[in-house]
């Protein structure tokens, strides 16, 4: 597969999934956003993937090519039917383009925490081979608020009700992050959103705490991507 990627910060690319694509002869492309680069036609992609990023769904006028990232999101999935996978910012900027509501959180979640899979999410093909409840990186101050129609939520926690989302067949996103390495807390945390988010929610250690708890838990952590990754072909083949 050629996959298109919207990348909205430097450091945080593809992360773990970069060797799953490179390993199964996968090729994808990255568009860096926030450098103002342009969006290529997706006609010459199979699929496209929206990372993470500092900035909310709502600040177009500090990042007015959110606007174009918006549409071009809406005319790839709704109109075209491109397989879509969105991890974090990507699964807000999915479920306002779908028709839903993306607001600040009403707790923040920042730090390594559980996810719990829902009947919809157990039973489907994307979160399939997963634990019913297992722990993951989670670093947002936002939050999908309200369900586009036609959405399955697929996986919930105790602060946010819509962890994983399903529309159709073809676009699925998570709120929580897959893609984490060994090196992805030191290299967030340079940007000065995510330092700030860290430091209130975890104090001037925030950093050490946080990555050790990913160095605990990232055999997990990759071998959950895997799965998620390996169910996501699935579903791209079927679409």
């Amino acid at each position: 597969m050629r996959i298109l990627v919207l990348q909205h910060a430097k450091v945080e690319h593809p992360g773990f999934f970069r060797q799953l694509l490179e390993e199964d002869g996968h090729v994808f492309d990255s568009v860096e956003l926030f450098n103002g680069s342009s969006i290529p036609l997706i006609d010459n992609y199979d699929g496209l993937w929206v990372l993470g990023g500092p900035m909310d769904v709502w600040e177009e006028k500090k990042y007015p090519w959110l606007v174009e990232e918006k549409r071009f999101i809406r005319d790839s999935v709704v109109h075209k039917g491109i397989p879509y996978l969105g991890l974090c910012l990507g699964h807000q900027l999915l479920a306002e383009v779908l028709g839903g509501t993306v607001k600040p959180a009403t707790n923040p979640e920042i730090g390594v925490l559980d996810v719990h899979l829902t009947e919809e999410g157990a039973n489907g093909i994307f979160l399939d081979g997963l634990p019913e409840s297992f722990k993951c990186l989670q670093w947002h101050s936002a939050e999908v608020a309200v369900l586009p129609a036609n959405c399955n939520v697929l996986a919930t926690s105790k602060d946010c009700k819509v962890q994983a989302l399903r529309w159709g067949t073809r676009a699925h996103s998570v709120q929580f992050h897959l893609e984490t390495e060994s090196d992805t807390i030191n290299q967030w945390s340079n940007i000065p959103e995510y330092a700030k988010s860290l430091q209130a929610a975890l104090g001037d250690e925030g950093t050490a705490l946080l990555s050790s708890a990913c160095s605990a838990e990232i055999s997990n952590f990759n071998k959950n991507a895997e799965r998620v990754y390996l169910n996501w072909m699935q579903t791209a083949a079927r679409a």
